[in-house]
């Protein structure tokens, strides 16, 4: 099928006006003018849509959220997000906690994110694994994109475990439970690798199985951090294991800036459509995207759903751009940059050739808050289309 008469903005080139075509759920080609065919009127079949000059991008990317985690309509019932029995729980798989019927996936879908990394929350030291996923399917394992990291806590949210009279209490102990849960899991990962028989195996010890991963490189360690120190505590734990960092939310990153520009850091700025109500959040400003940007720092933008809506989304780019960021690099903190930094760039975040079909018609620019997404579609299909947009295009007689 195509897509044709289309304003092609393929994110990671300039934009064109031309087609898309798709093939079995994925991005077959994209080109310039009309293909053969659909210029003479022959080609065209029911399945090719016309998008009368409407911009068509990539589906939108939000890299940090808890959907289906934290669901529509609150209560205890709908709050898997936090494991509070114990500060280390690294074995958690995310997607056994995935509920791909929550209500806010139509929401993402109206808004065209189709695709987001999702997960554990902040309370635990080590809470568990975060998943890219698509955001509709019928079910949570076909949502499933890749499990992309481990997620960490610092700061704040970890010592509320001092509430029950355990540690972590101070920030010291959370960091130290952070390095012997990484020592230990070394040192297991060694004893499994250097093992000749199985009377040489250490036993099993599900929590060090999960960690495997991040210590081989093969996935990140995604590490909840605000204030500049808890910052640069990340980095140095990742330095003494030599794990690949990504920084969630980096509140405080404006203030050390040309730092993390010189360790070529990558953050997760967000959510930016909040106030600061809790301690870690005083010196928050909407100006920490650009500043990030302007020393080097690799930037995605999230709306950290639900603490702001996934429908947000755009409109935090949008107000990261009103304060500096630089409007392309907004829009590639939503798609491109965003699937890169969540490890999921071979397969979504721009238009070409052989990445899945995941694709958004719009009636305008993607940072402008009345533009309508008139279209969503995810491998090909259309999973949302607004009623005011027919999209079918007959056979001619």
């Amino acid at each position: 099928m195509y897509i044709y008469n289309a304003h092609i903005m393929p994110v990671t080139s300039d934009p064109f006006d031309g087609y898309v075509e798709i093939r079995d759920g994925v991005i077959a080609s994209v080109g310039c003018g009309t293909p053969d065919g659909i210029s003479s009127g022959d080609g065209i079949s029911s399945g090719d849509i016309d998008a009368r000059g409407f911009t068509v991008m990539p589906g939108l990317v939000d890299i940090h959220t808890h959907m289906g985690f934290l669901g529509d309509g609150g209560g205890s019932e709908n709050d898997d997000v936090n494991e509070g029995s114990e500060p280390v729980t690294a074995q958690l798989r995310a997607i056994d906690g995935l509920n791909i019927f929550d209500g806010y996936f139509k929401d993402a879908l109206r808004a065209g994110v189709t695709s987001v990394v999702t997960g554990v929350g902040s309370l635990n030291a080590i809470g568990g694994s975060m998943i890219a996923v698509k955001t509709s399917a019928r079910t949570p394992d076909e949502a499933l994109i890749r499990t992309v990291a481990i997620k960490f806590a610092l700061g704040e949210n970890p010592k509320s475990y001092a509430d029950r009279d355990e540690a972590p209490q101070t920030r010291m102990a959370t960091a130290a439970l952070i390095r012997e849960t990484l020592y230990k899991a070394r040192q297991y990962a060694d004893r499994k690798a250097q093992a000749e028989d199985i009377s040489d195996l250490p036993d099993f010890e599900l929590k060090y199985e999960a960690l495997i991963p991040l210590l081989r490189g093969d996935i990140r360690a995604h590490i909840h951090c605000h204030r500049a120190d808890d910052i640069l505590t990340a980095l140095r734990l990742c330095d003494e294991f030599s794990l690949k960092p990504l920084l969630i939310h980096c509140t405080e990153g404006h203030l050390i800036a040309d730092v993390l520009g010189e360790r070529h850091a990558q953050a997760v700025v967000g959510p930016v459509l909040c106030d600061r109500g809790k301690p870690e959040m005083g010196k928050a400003t909407y100006a920490n995207a650009a500043r990030l940007h302007e020393k080097g720092v690799s930037v995605a933008i999230c709306t950290d759903h639900p603490e702001v809506m996934i429908d947000m989304l755009t409109t935090s780019a949008a107000v990261c751009v009103k304060h500096g960021l630089p409007k392309q690099a907004a829009v590639e903190g939503i798609t491109i940059n965003a699937a890169r930094l969540g490890d999921i760039a071979d397969r979504v975040g721009s238009l070409e050739a052989g990445k899945d079909a995941d694709i958004i018609i719009t009636d305008g620019d993607i940072l402008d808050l009345s533009t309508q997404v008139l279209m969503t579609m995810i491998n090909g299909k259309a999973v949302y289309t607004a009623p005011s947009f027919s999209p079918l295009t007959s056979r001619p007689e």
